[in-house]
């Protein structure tokens, strides 16, 4: 198993260098730079924009706006640059570091993120590893409670599925289980807000945030009720749309090894059926489940609270990553790209190990990498 796991952990190095290539020849293609959004700014006459070349005695602003005469007929690969002084484009692209030919800029990334140097938000004047830890707790904090709630509810209700499989109590919880897997979570989410959060109906739960305010005066259990009040609905979103696909493979699990020779021979030793079903299904069914909820966890974590963080303004890394799309902070962008893939990688190392703690007699050094 050591072999096993120095050999995946090489292995991340070469994956992790190909997601950063990927992604960062991606964002050299996509329009509207920082460069160009910088230069709408200043042809709509945007004085915030200005002022960061230096409003003070005309210098930056002049030189913004200045001298059209000069650039006139000059040939730019920005979009809006004509009317600008091309000393002056040149300095924006020095600020936002693309005067460097792309290869040395990707080389220049590789290094610092090698020591965890994410580099410098465009827009936040905050470093992106900072930004990326300040909010982690909310997307963490959605990720986990989803996860351990579909797992309460899909592993017992599938296990029972299994057992009553083909009945009344089969089909009738097949019907609510596609039901909920048809219905998106962010659908989900703006009804529960209609019912639940003064949307029409009911006013009984937040619509914003984490915490209340005036949280900071609260005592511990008083912040604790506070927090897991505002969880719900959007806890509830999640849920509903991701319990399904657990649901029926737990089930098909079970029904895959209840018809084995073993389950047979256990049977005909006049076992009970718990004994048959706990004693000896449950394991192997359940290996591929429990093995499973860290890359579970991370699909939640990652994909599944983009939306649910937007609707219900909960300032976590889904959001994060939104707005930096959005507004062309590329620094922000990559880094949290960098961290998403680096915590898969480790995620997926994690499920090989848990399936060994699950079951001893897999044997991965058996097996290429």
């Amino acid at each position: 198993m050591a072999n096993y796991l120095l050999k995946r952990l090489l292995l991340m190095i070469p994956t992790l260098l190909g997601i950063m290539l990927v992604s960062f020849i991606i964002v050299q293609f996509v329009p509207g730079g920082p460069v160009e959004r910088m230069i709408a700014q200043l042809q709509g006459n945007n004085v915030e924009a200005t002022a960061r070349f230096g409003g003070g005695g005309g210098s930056g602003a002049d030189m913004a706006v200045g001298s059209a005469a000069q650039s006139t007929g000059q040939s730019s690969k920005y979009r809006g640059s004509q009317g600008l002084d091309p000393e002056f484009v040149a300095e924006l692209e020095a600020m936002y570091g693309f005067d460097k030919p792309a290869h040395i800029r990707f080389f220049e990334m590789v290094k610092n993120y090698a020591t965890f140097d994410l580099g410098q938000s465009y827009y936040r004047d905050v470093s992106v590893i900072d930004l990326v830890l300040e909010k982690m707790p909310v997307s963490i904090s959605l990720g986990l409670w989803s996860t351990l709630i579909i797992y309460l509810i899909s592993i017992p209700l599938g296990i029972k599925k299994a057992v009553k499989d083909g009945q009344k109590f089969d089909i009738w919880t097949s019907a609510a289980v596609f039901t909920g897997y048809a219905i998106p979570s962010f659908m989900f989410a703006i009804l529960l807000i209609i019912v639940f959060a003064g949307g029409r109906y009911f006013d009984i739960f937040p619509l914003r945030g984490l915490l209340s305010d005036g949280a900071e005066d609260m005592n511990f259990i008083q912040l604790s009720l506070d927090y897991l009040w505002h969880m719900v609905l959007p806890v509830a979103a999640m849920v509903i749309s991701g319990f399904a696909g657990l649901t029926m493979l737990t089930k098909n699990s079970f029904l895959d090894e209840i018809n084995k020779q073993y389950v047979l021979t256990a049977r005909a030793k006049g076992l009970e059926e718990k004994q048959v079903l706990y004693g000896h299904v449950f394991r192997n069914a359940m290996l591929i489940v429990i093995a499973g909820f860290p890359s579970a966890f991370l699909a939640i974590f990652f994909t599944g609270s983009l939306l649910i963080e937007v609707i219900f303004s909960l300032d976590g890394l889904g959001l994060l990553g939104y707005e930096s799309v959005i507004n062309r902070d590329y620094p922000v962008v990559l880094g949290t790209l960098y961290i998403f893939a680096l915590m898969g990688l480790i995620t997926t190392l994690i499920r090989d190990v848990v399936y060994v703690m699950v079951d001893p007699r897999i044997d991965f050094e058996a097996r290429t990498v």
